[in-house]
């Protein structure tokens, strides 16, 4: 049990629930279209050939794939053992080694000054300890490493999405929403007192379907959270969230012919221990 906020937060019981709904759906379906942030992400870090590189919450593997193409040695960590096994698929795929294990974010169970980058892409956002992550990132990387983060802010797509579930699927009381990850001050905030050097940018994914209709059914199937927020819910209640979210995606949609593209800013953060 952990105190935030002068709440107690069983922080254990929320990942939990949330491996329960990340195991939901198939994330690696929404996972792969993300690939150009991990590869922009490996770009920012300038990581190595021949250098070790831990992704974190690396779902199905973007980050840890544009780490491994650039020759560098790849450790992949998630709480989801589905998304690691396909995380391996793509590494055979490609003809590249990963070591992949089931590992908490929280709790990373490395020594000390062990990997020259740590990454994380839309993943490490989610950890409920906003304070014990930060804490695990930098304690892992070594003196002169870099973290490299891709983080969704509040404004974004993705960041009205999740504001538009919690209408209707409150969130877990007494955690900090992972958002602020997409926060400037927080994230200096997180890792200021850890780090030597930050380097921020605001960065924008498009999300690119033939329709805000098709998108939204396409998250609610394999999108875990969005997956379970819906089957909590009764008929009334998701008919409601299905509305909601197809007009989000419409009133965001830049797309002239007809079809969708859809912004969604995030931070990319670039910090050396």
């Amino acid at each position: 049990m952990t105190m935030t906020n002068s709440t107690t937060v069983d922080f254990d019981a929320i990942k939990a629930k949330q491996q329960v709904n990340w195991s939901a759906g198939n994330y690696a379906v929404i996972g792969t279209t993300l690939q150009i942030i991990g590869e922009t992400l490996c770009e920012a870090v300038d990581v190595s050939a021949g250098s070790d590189v831990l992704d974190v919450a690396a779902g199905n593997g973007n980050a840890a794939l544009a780490a491994a193409r650039r020759g560098c040695h790849v450790t992949a960590i998630d709480y989801v053992p589905d998304l690691l096994d396909q995380l391996k698929q793509r590494f055979i795929a490609d003809g590249l080694i990963v070591d992949a294990r089931v590992g908490d974010a929280e709790a990373l169970e490395f020594d000390d000054d062990t990997f020259d980058a740590v990454i994380s892409t839309v993943g490490v956002m989610f950890a409920p300890d906003q304070e014990r992550a930060a804490a695990e990132l930098a304690r892992v990387c070594r003196p002169g490493g870099r973290i490299g983060l891709a983080n969704w802010t509040p404004e974004s797509f993705v960041g009205h999405m999740f504001r538009t579930i919690g209408r209707y699927v409150p969130p877990p009381a007494g955690v900090r929403p992972p958002l602020e990850w997409g926060n400037e001050a927080r994230v200096r905030e997180l890792l200021g007192s850890r780090v030597t050097d930050i380097r921020i940018n605001e960065r924008t994914f498009f999300f690119r379907y033939r329709s805000a209709t098709e998108f939204i059914d396409v998250m609610r199937e394999y999108y875990g959270p969005m997956t379970k927020a819906f089957e909590s819910l009764d008929a009334e209640g998701q008919r409601g969230l299905h509305a909601d979210l197809v007009a989000l995606a419409e009133e965001r949609n830049t797309a002239t012919n007809g079809t969708l593209r859809l912004p969604s800013e995030y931070l990319e953060i670039v910090a050396t221990v």
